[in-house]
Parts: C-alpha cells; structure tokens; sequence
C-alpha cells in the first residue's frame, strides 16, 4: 500500500529523523508495540461482528392497495441499501487506516530489532486479505460530506482537545488529538485531528512528532480538505529537521496534487528556501 513518495517519505520520518531529536524506539517498548497490533485485530474483529445479522429483523411494509406496497417496498429498499453502503463505506475506511497503522507498527519494530533492514519490509498486507481500501468511494476534493456519520462524544472529544490547542496548551492538545485518533479510527474527523496534533507538535518544537503526525493527516485523507495543508506541512517539517531531498520531493508534490489551492503558494516558497531544485 505503501508506494512511491510515501514509502520514500515514511522512511524518512523513520530513519532520518532521529538526529535531530530523540529517537521513537526510546519512547516505546517492544511490548507495548505488540499490544497496539493487538488492539487493531481486536477493532478489526468487533467490526465484522457488527456485519452479522442479530435475527430481530422485522418486516413491516404498510399500504392497502398493491401499489401503495410497491411504493414502500422500493423505499425501504433505497433505505436499505444506502444504509448498507454507508456501513461497508466505514468498515472499509476502517480497515484502511488500520492497515496504514499496522504498516508503521511494522517499521516501528524493525527499529527495535537488531538486524531488521527496513528497506525489505515490503509492503503491509491489507486486513482481512483483501485490497478493502480500493474500493472506498473516493469524495469530491474540496468538498467534506454534507452529513458525516459521528459516533457518541466523537465530536466533544474533537472539541476537547482544540480548546486545548486554542488555549495554548499544547501537550494536552497533543495527547488529545492522539487519544482522538485511536478511539475513533477512521472517522470523518480524523484527518484534521492528525494536522492539529502536528500543529501542537509543531508549536513545542518536535518537529520529528510533527512530521509523524502530518503523514498521517495526509495518509486518513488524500483527497480531502486537509490533505493540501498536511502534504505542504508534511514537506515543511521534513525541511525542518533536515531531510532536504525528500522535503523537495514532498514540496513539489502539493501543486502536482492540488493545483489553484493555496497551499501550493506556501510550498513553492518553502522550496525556494530550501533551494530545491
């Protein structure tokens, strides 16, 4: 899944990246990797049980005329299906970011084992065995789903942790937006909390964390509103930490993806700073 500039950019995050600051293996233990890939089968297997039918399906279609029936058999029918759409559009959205997860878990681990060579890790198998991703419906650019399917507290959470960003700090926003992410996997509001843990990263200096955090802005969403603005931070903070080339690569991919967004202003003069060529 990981291909072309995000396996260039993912490696760079993690190999590159520990100069500057300390290094990710530092932070976390063998074991508590291992758990999180735990936990992401556990969320996997909780979904496909909400797939399974419970038998309390009850049928009740009014009308008193053979028409009248026909009428609302077809509208419990559309009413059906869209209702089944919106469930396989979420499970695979699901299923896509925790493969994403699962895939930089991987490199994760390969930093703590002695003798792993990151460049032969290949790319992560999707979940459940099947490329579930390429068939998610890809949205509009520029345009955020009129009604988003938000599950309950989601959006408190979300509120929450930007009061914290807003009120300056930036820690507790950080951790917020984390805590965010993992509790609700997939959902519509988890790109925009993956940019604003990159910002809250971004204003205590950690700049590596911010870089983690803006590919996985970008990785939820690559087509979204958000994603001009974390491919141009993604780039940004590369620059930042010293990964001139891959920060050029990444940089130059805003106005080949988003041509007329206004991220594409601030990339090209982040390039010429950089003296990208």
């Amino acid at each position: 899944m990981r291909t072309g500039i995000f396996r260039t950019i993912t490696l760079a995050v993690a190999l590159g990246c520990a100069a500057p600051l300390p290094s990710f293996a530092q932070d976390q233990t063998l074991a508590d990797i291992r758990q999180q890939l735990t936990q992401l089968y556990v969320q996997i297997q909780e979904l496909k049980r909400e797939l399974s039918t419970t038998g309390l399906v009850a049928t009740n279609i009014a009308g008193s005329t053979p028409l009248e029936r026909l009428n609302a058999i077809e509208a419990e029918l559309q009413r059906l299906t869209s209702k089944t759409e919106e469930i396989e559009h979420r499970v695979n959205r699901i299923t896509a970011d925790g493969t994403n997860r699962i895939g930089d878990l991987e490199f994760r681990l390969c930093e703590l084992e002695p003798g792993c060579d990151i460049g032969a890790l290949g790319d992560t198998p999707s979940l459940g065995g099947v490329d579930n991703a390429a068939v998610v419906p890809l949205p509009i650019p520029g345009i955020a789903p009129t009604n988003p399917s938000l599950a309950i507290g989601e959006q408190a959470d979300f509120d929450r942790a930007q009061s914290m960003l807003d009120e300056g700090d930036y820690r507790g926003a950080a951790d917020g937006f984390a805590t965010f992410t993992q509790t609700y996997p997939g959902g519509p509001l988890s790109p925009r909390a993956h940019y604003l843990r990159g910002e809250a990263f971004e204003a205590l200096g950690e700049m590596t964390n911010a870089a983690r955090a803006y590919l996985d802005a970008f990785s939820a969403d690559q087509v979204g509103p958000t994603a001009p603005d974390a491919l141009f931070k993604l780039g940004w903070s590369l620059g930042a930490i010293g990964q001139t080339q891959d920060a050029c690569i990444t940089l130059a991919e805003v106005g080949n993806r988003f041509p007329g967004h206004a991220a594409v202003a601030d990339a090209q003069s982040a390039m010429a700073n950089l003296g990208c060529r």
